[in-house]
């Protein structure tokens, strides 16, 4: 499916490739970091909708925190990144997806002097140019084009939707666990009671009812969008365009080309630093890409085995068939 399309130079429609034959538009999901607050609502709203169950009220020591990273029961994941930043040109104005006027203090992306610490040095010391900034992203499965995941399955219990979205079937899924390893981004993690994998849906049932996800239904901000992926892009070049005029330089997209490793992203991102400092993999790859040449080379080599074999058996019987002539 990729080579074709490489060569041919049309993107992949991924739900038409997996046998729908008159799919609506692919879908997706937005995530605006830039106006990103932290208040988890899209955790909540996503545990409530899908009755996953919760992940406890522990302290883990990242800051406020409390669900670490995507899992089997967290498939939405609200990060907080703590920076200590050089600013000399003062506090950063991030417009408003409405336009001009500056989001309120204490938004993530807004830099702020730190306090001066006794006796520290470098930045935030007093007297230093150092300022601290909160980056918060709301984190989701990215519903790849190119979904490793799917090519690694054996059960059938990943499959691709009319909506060009990656959904597990619980009730299929035996907990080999095939698809943990094989996904680009360590999105899918199988439940430690019963072994089976689990990750976003993008609430298949709502969007089969016609109603958007939970988590963005629940998004005060507009942090998290959804609708038509085309509609998304030419959405998010805009904001980036808006922001790069305000003076956000580290402005970009992530996840958003058809041509990157995975075919592009159902779920993509505008961040406001390097993928690294969100903990995304910079250049992700479709696992499973050089799986078509390991089966060439596989069934070479087993022709060739095969080959030896049959040659062992039959060598001795011509020497002997030319012994007796003899």
């Amino acid at each position: 499916m990729t080579d074709r399309h490489l060569l041919s130079g049309v993107e992949p429609d991924p739900a038409r490739d997996a046998g729908h034959p008159e799919p609506p538009p692919r879908v997706g999901f937005f995530t605006d970091t830039s106006v990103c607050i932290g208040c988890k609502a899209c955790e909540v709203a996503c545990k409530e909708w899908n009755a996953i169950p919760e992940d406890g009220l522990s302290l883990t020591g990242m800051s406020y925190d409390n669900t670490q990273g995507l899992g089997a029961s967290t498939w939405r994941h609200v990060a907080f990144i703590e920076q200590q930043t050089p600013a000399p040109d003062g506090r950063t104005q991030l417009p408003l997806l409405g336009g001009g006027s500056e989001p309120p203090s204490g938004a993530p992306g807004l830099s702020r002097p730190a306090p001066p610490e006794a006796g520290s040095e470098g930045p935030g010391a007093a007297g230093g140019t150092g300022e601290l900034r909160w980056l918060m992203s709301s984190d989701v499965c990215k519903h790849c084009t190119h979904a490793a995941c799917l090519d690694v399955c054996p059960t059938g219990s990943l499959f691709r939707t009319e909506f060009g979205t990656v959904v597990v079937q619980e009730d299929i899924c035996n907990g080999c666990g095939y698809c943990v390893p094989a996904c680009p981004y360590g999105v899918i993690e199988q439940r430690p009671s019963d072994g089976r994998a689990f990750k976003c849906t993008m609430c298949y049932d709502r969007l089969g009812a016609g109603q958007e996800p939970a988590c963005a239904k629940a998004c005060p901000t507009e942090s998290i969008q959804f609708g038509p992926l085309d509609e998304l892009r030419e959405r998010a070049a805009l904001r980036v365009d808006q922001l790069h005029a305000a003076g956000v330089d580290g402005a970009r997209l992530y996840g958003h080309e058809p041509d990157d490793g995975v075919g592009g992203d159902g779920a993509f991102f505008l961040l406001l630093d390097e993928p690294e400092v969100y903990g995304l993999p910079p250049n992700p790859v479709v696992t499973t890409r050089d799986l078509p040449a390991m089966w060439k080379h596989a069934g070479a080599a087993a022709l060739s085995l095969a080959g030896g074999f049959a040659l062992s058996f039959a060598l001795p019987a011509l020497l002997r068939r030319k012994s007796t002539r003899r």
